[in-house]
C-alpha cells in the first residue's frame, strides 16, 4: 500500500463523505486496487484491518474466528467516545454483540416474527399506513414537501409500531420520540428522546407481561414463560435493537431509493411501465447506497489468513459493505444504476450468521413505498438540485437530511 493512499483514507473521518454524492471516496477503490485487505490507522487511535473486496468480506463475516463481541479488546468502535466504550463493555451485550451457540439462542426465538407468512400478514396493514401518508401529500397545499418528514420516517415508525404491538393511542408519541432520535437536533434533546422511547417500552414491556397479547412481545412473553424464564431486560433491548436497526435505515432508503430513481428516470421509467420489476429495483438500490458501510466490524480470535493478509488474534476488522458492493469483480460496471442487475449477493444486509433479521420486511416496506409513490404522484421530482440536498455525510447511517420534493 502506498504511503499516499494510506494517509488519505487514514485522514478520513470515519464514516466517510461520499461524492457525488452516490460513489464511494476514491480511495476505497485504490486500496482496493492494491489488495482486498489493508492495513489501515484509525482516528480514534490504533489500527485495523480494512477489508474493500467483495469476496473477502463475505469470508470475513462467515468465518466464526472473527467475534462480534465489542467488548472483547482491540475491537474498532472507532465511532464511540471512552465513557460510552466503557458503558457498553458493563452492559449485558445484544443479540449482535454475542457468538455462537449464544448469538444462535437469542436469534432463534424472534426468527419466527419474521416469516414469510408473519410477514405477508403485515403487508395489508404497511400498505394502509403507505396510502394514509402519500394521502396526506396529496392534500396539502404546501409545496415543496419534506420527503423525510412526511414519508420517509413515519412509514418505518408505524411499522415497528404495528410489529412490537403498540397501542394505536400511543402512536403520535413513538413516532416523534423516534423521529426526533434521528433528527438534527442537539444531542441533549436526542438523548431526551431516547430516554423517553426507552421508559415507554419498559413500561410496554410491563403491561404486556400482565395482558398477553397477539403481537411480537406478546408471543415472546408466552414463549420465555412456557420455558420459565422471563427476560424483561432483554424484550426491552430487543425493542430498541429492532428499533435502531429497523426504522432509521429503512427511512434512509426510502429516501435515498426515490432520489436514485428521480435521478435515473430511465430506471424509474421501468419500474413504472412494470411493478414486477421492483423487487429488483430494490435490491439495487440497496447495493448502490449501502447506507451502512464501516458499522461491520470484527475481531480476530485467532490468526486468519485472507486474501493475501495474515490477520492476527486481537487485531480488529473493519468491513467496508460500500466497497464491497461497489467491487467490480462482484459487480460489472458498479457505478451504473441497473436495476435489472439482479445482483441480492450485495452486502446491504451483511452476511453471515448475524445477517439482518429484519431484511425481508424492509425489501417490503421499500417495495410498498416505490409502488405506491409512483403510481399515485407519477409527476414527483425534485424541487432542488441534487446538490443542494442535504446528505448525512457525518452519520453513520447515510441518507438524507431533508429532501425537498414537488410535483
Amino acid at each position: 500500500m502506498t504511503k499516499s493512499v494510506a494517509d488519505e483514507l487514514a485522514g478520513l473521518r470515519l464514516p466517510v463523505e461520499r461524492s457525488c454524492p452516490f460513489a464511494p471516496p476514491a480511495a476505497y477503490e485504490q486500496l482496493r486496487e492494491q489488495a482486498p485487505i489493508n492495513r489501515i490507522r484509525l482516528k480514534s487511535g490504533g489500527e485495523a484491518w480494512w477489508v474493500s473486496g467483495h469476496e473477502e468480506a463475505r469470508t470475513v463475516l462467515a468465518d466464526p474466528r472473527f467475534s462480534s463481541d465489542k467488548r472483547k479488546e482491540g475491537f474498532p468502535l472507532y465511532t464511540l467516545d471512552a465513557a460510552t466504550l466503557q458503558q457498553l463493555r458493563s452492559q449485558p451485550p445484544l443479540m449482535l454483540g454475542v457468538d455462537g451457540a449464544e448469538h444462535s439462542a437469542t436469534r432463534r426465538p424472534v426468527i419466527s416474527e419474521f416469516t414469510v407468512r408473519r410477514l405477508a400478514a403485515l403487508r395489508p396493514r404497511i400498505q394502509d399506513i403507505v396510502d394514509r401518508f402519500i394521502d396526506d401529500l396529496l392534500t396539502t397545499d404546501q409545496h415543496p414537501v419534506d420527503l423525510v418528514q412526511a414519508l420517509s420516517l413515519p412509514v418505518p415508525s408505524l411499522v415497528i409500531c404495528e410489529l412490537l404491538g403498540v397501542p394505536y393511542i400511543d402512536h403520535d408519541f413513538f413516532q416523534s420520540r423516534t423521529t426526533r432520535m434521528v433528527s438534527r437536533a442537539s444531542m441533549e434533546e436526542r438523548q431526551r428522546a431516547f430516554g423517553e422511547l426507552r421508559a415507554y417500552i419498559d413500561d410496554l414491556v410491563t403491561r404486556k407481561e400482565s395482558e398477553p397479547s397477539d403481537d411480537l412481545f406478546g408471543r415472546q412473553i408466552a414463549g420465555q414463560r412456557q420455558k420459565g424464564d422471563l427476560d424483561h431486560a432483554g424484550l426491552v433491548s430487543l425493542a430498541f435493537l429492532l428499533l435502531t436497526a429497523g426504522h432509521e435505515t429503512t427511512a434512509n432508503m426510502i429516501s435515498l431509493g426515490v432520489v436514485g430513481l428521480l435521478t435515473h428516470p430511465e430506471q424509474l421509467a421501468l419500474i413504472k411501465a412494470d411493478p414486477g420489476r421492483t423487487p429488483l429495483a430494490v435490491e439495487e438500490l440497496l447495493r448502490y447506497f449501502t447506507i451502512a458501510d464501516g458499522v461491520t466490524t470484527r475481531i480476530a480470535i485467532e490468526d486468519v489468513e485472507i486474501g493475501g493478509a495474515r490477520i492476527r488474534a486481537g487485531e480488529g476488522v473493519v468491513v467496508s459493505g460500500l466497497s464491497a458492493n461497489w467491487d467490480p469483480v462482484a459487480f460489472k460496471d458498479p457505478a451504473e444504476l441497473d436495476i435489472e442487475r439482479g445482483a441480492r449477493h450485495h452486502l446491504a444486509f451483511g452476511f453471515g450468521p448475524h445477517q439482518c433479521l429484519g431484511q425481508n420486511l424492509a425489501r417490503m416496506e421499500l417495495q410498498i413505498v416505490f409502488d405506491t409513490l409512483f403510481r399515485r404522484i407519477p409527476n414527483l421530482r425534485l424541487a432542488v438540485p441534487i446538490e443542494d440536498v442535504p446528505f448525512k455525510n457525518d452519520a453513520v447511517v447515510y441518507g438524507a437530511h431533508e429532501l425537498p420534493v414537488t410535483w
